[in-house]
């Protein structure tokens, strides 16, 4: 069982930037893989950025390459999601997620376990 928990959601401008954290606890994870997905009022959850623990590989959606930046601090158990130039169509709950080592990053799908959601809010 792992335990995800995130922080760092809020309201800001457009052109701002967030930071989203997610913290980790529970049994042994170092070898999955770590996702950010968000929801969007009105629409289906979207894939944003993922990451593995174990080679820091990372892939992106298309809608946030060049903006938004994941990594991870091995020693804090902590998954980043820095979030730059953001744009109202941003605005969405975003979750933290884990799935097994070798799964695809953006299939929702593939993902055993969830935070509980924070709420990221770019106003016009």
């Amino acid at each position: 069982q792992v335990q995800l928990v995130e922080s760092g959601g809020g309201l800001v401008q457009a052109g701002g930037s967030l930071r989203l954290s997610c913290a980790a606890s529970g049994r042994t994870f170092k070898n999955d893989v770590m996702g950010w997905f968000r929801r969007a009022p009105g629409k289906e959850r979207e894939f944003v950025a993922g990451i593995s623990w174990i080679s820091g590989i990372t892939d992106y959606t298309d809608s946030v390459k060049g903006r938004f930046t994941i990594s991870r601090d091995n020693a804090k158990n902590t998954v980043y999601l820095q979030m730059n130039s953001l744009k109202p169509e941003d605005t969405a709950v975003y979750y933290c997620a884990g799935a097994p080592y070798g799964s695809s990053f953006p299939q929702a799908n593939k993902y055993n376990y969830w935070g509980q959601g924070t709420q990221v809010t770019v106003s016009s």
